[in-house]
């Protein structure tokens, strides 16, 4: 039997480790791809780039955080390829002048010490007790590294530069899961409730004790979430193995 594709689109100084234990816990029922996000300097040329990678014929699209806005470019611009969409930690309003504010700063920073830039994001990241891991804080370290300063900018201009979605939300048909963490610093559950209400039929689901990179802090629950998505079986998530990604991956 053939499994359906799923592409996740990751957000901000993320690449496929952030996803690690999703793709894992859902490799028996689904072909799982994470696209590069580095390359656009806006929100259509993230999407466009994307697109070029999206395997042949509707996927199943998840995008976390910046990778959410991307995703709502995507159903705009190209809905005949979705077909179902998951929104993770995401939301749909523009930026607000104090955020583009602190990006901004966070740009200016990353000129001089892009080392600095992740230690002042990390406490953002996730929760108190998630930072304190010191595995973990590693791995959303390294994923930073990696992705590195120039992309970072890039990705930093394209969010600055984000349209207000929210008129665009009506427009979506495809069954559509939210997921929300109570302690995301970043993203509100108010803008998740209100992302979730805009968009006809969505399911809500909110992670308790978890901050921004729920796929990383809820490892089991976000991927017990998404076999859902894909199935439509709810199975319990202490079924769904957890590994760390391998070192520089």
């Amino acid at each position: 039997m053939t499994r359906p594709p799923v592409f996740v689109l990751p957000g901000l100084l993320e690449d496929a480790d952030a996803f690690h234990a999703v793709m894992n816990g859902l490799a028996d029922v689904a072909e799982v791809r994470v696209a590069d996000m580095t390359q656009g300097d806006s929100i259509p040329a993230l999407a466009r780039s994307a697109l070029a990678q999206m395997p042949a014929g509707p996927v199943m699209l998840a995008g976390h955080s910046m990778g959410g806005y991307v995703a709502l470019e995507l159903l705009r611009t190209a809905p005949d390829r979705i077909a179902k969409l998951a929104l993770l930690n995401t939301h749909a309003r523009p930026d607000s002048p104090e955020s583009t504010e602190n990006r901004r700063r966070l740009m200016d920073l990353a000129e001089r010490d892009f080392t600095a830039v992740i230690t002042a994001l990390l406490p953002k990241l996730m929760t108190e007790a998630h930072v304190k891991d010191a595995a973990l804080a590693g791995i959303v370290s390294s994923m930073a590294l990696a992705v590195g300063k120039e992309a970072f900018t890039r990705q930093q201009q394209a969010i600055i530069g984000r349209i207000d979605s929210r008129p665009h939300l009506g427009a979506i048909r495809c069954p559509t899961l939210v997921v929300a963490a109570r302690e995301d610093q970043l993203m509100p559950v108010a803008w998740l409730e209100e992302l979730a209400k805009g968009i006809p039929g969505a399911k809500l689901a909110i992670l308790e004790d978890c901050g921004h990179m729920a796929s990383m802090e809820k490892p089991r629950e976000v991927t017990a979430l998404l076999h859902e998505w894909v199935t439509g079986r709810r199975e319990p998530a202490a079924q769904f193995t957890v590994e760390a990604p391998p070192p520089s991956s």
